[in-house]
């Protein structure tokens, strides 16, 4: 078989298990396969019937690749062609570099190094590195530490909501509407925007949605749940305004499903100034039930 070939199966092998998303990874597909092609040309006139033939079988052999199954190629690349969607492939695969907490060097890594210092520096010394021989074996200690300083820091980021919000004479709700909901995302902005990079649309999308769904139904009940085991009483909930609430977001979910599918279901910048403008809304309409500029019927 020629080599062009074993490249071009070694290619389509990675579209078949799907390293990353299924469309993107077939313009990688055809894109790399002019390449091989043009790197395959011969510069002379003479061997233009051989090229030819290469060239029809290559094709043939892309089609059908693309409908069946490929196993594992026995040979390499060929020669020095590089494969620019390999290593965009390559790029994808997880960083196991071990946290590296020396000095660094150049200002702007110092001012970033001393800022996250604070957070960085207990977790470093308290969580294993499963990403280093010794701590894989320790990934459990590293789980069940995590959820700890999760919840510690969640702690620490209410109180300190709390006491600068009564500081600025600013309602617990307004910064719970604000401030809490916009730190309380961060996580699963960060975790969206790096999927989406590796090509998993649907996995950053599903990501927010889950988390708040898992938010309402074991977030919120699991804690209320023990507090009744240990204190034998209910916890006491303020229902002023419960009914204008639970319509306003079930308002919203209705909005947010048809403006996606009005942009046929597409991630791009008219959904998300809509999503923008929504998020103001909610705001503007809680706010106003909340300092009773509208009023919610009992």
């Amino acid at each position: 078989m020629p080599p062009m070939l074993n490249s071009s199966k070694y290619l389509l092998y990675y579209v078949k298990i799907g390293k990353v998303d299924e469309k993107a990874t077939q313009l990688h597909a055809i894109a790399s396969l002019k390449v091989l092609l043009e790197a395959t040309r011969p510069t002379a006139g003479g061997a233009g019937a051989a090229a030819a033939k290469h060239t029809a079988a290559a094709a043939t052999q892309g089609q059908q690749a693309k409908e069946t199954p490929l196993d594992l190629p026995n040979g390499g690349l060929a020669g020095d062609v590089q494969l620019d969607a390999i290593e965009e492939i390559g790029d994808l695969e997880e960083d196991t570099t071990p946290l590296d907490m020396s000095w660094p060097s150049g200002f702007r890594k110092r001012l970033t190094y001393v800022l996250v210092a604070p957070i960085v520096f207990p977790l470093w010394i308290t969580l294993p590195d499963t990403r280093t021989p010794r701590g894989k074996g320790l990934f459990p200690v590293t789980f069940i530490g995590s959820i700890v300083w999760i919840a510690f820091f969640s702690y620490l980021m209410v109180w300190w909501a709390n006491v600068a919000g009564s500081t600025a004479q600013v309602p617990p709700e307004v910064m719970g509407l604000t401030l809490l909901a916009a730190g309380t995302s961060v996580p699963d902005l960060i975790t969206s925007v790096i999927v989406a990079r590796k090509g998993f649309g649907d996995m950053a999308v599903s990501s927010s949605v889950g988390s708040n769904i898992f938010d309402v139904t074991v977030g919120l009940p699991l804690p209320w749940l023990l507090y009744g085991l240990i204190n034998s009483e209910p916890v006491l909930v303020n229902s002023k305004g419960m009914v204008c609430s639970i319509v306003l977001l079930f308002a919203m979910l209705i909005f947010v499903i048809l403006s996606i599918a009005c942009f046929k279901w597409k991630m791009n910048k008219g959904l998300g100034f809509t999503m923008f403008l929504l998020y103001f809304v909610f705001v503007a309409v809680s706010l106003g039930l909340e300092y009773d500029y509208l009023h919610c019927p009992s």
